[in-house]
């Protein structure tokens, strides 16, 4: 098991193999789930990219494209 200790602002820093594991950067948004018998799972929050790999070409991304395409 890793720990890490609460500081009295509540907070606390993720040891680097919890960072690895979730392949945390600075700035990611983690998800917290709290099960009914006190678990809690930790998670990296998904981003656009993670949702939608495409979200990040913009090969057809132009006015006309989106007017033939949009509706699709």
């Amino acid at each position: 098991m890793v720990t890490s200790k609460l500081t009295s602002k509540a907070q606390t820093t993720f040891p680097t193999s919890v960072r690895r594991a979730l392949n945390l950067r600075p700035g990611d948004e983690l998800g917290y789930t709290v099960t009914p018998d006190g678990l809690v799972i930790l998670t990296r929050a998904r981003t656009a990219v993670d949702i939608d790999p495409f979200a990040t070409f913009d090969e057809w991304s132009s006015a006309e494209d989106e007017q033939a395409y949009g509706s699709l």
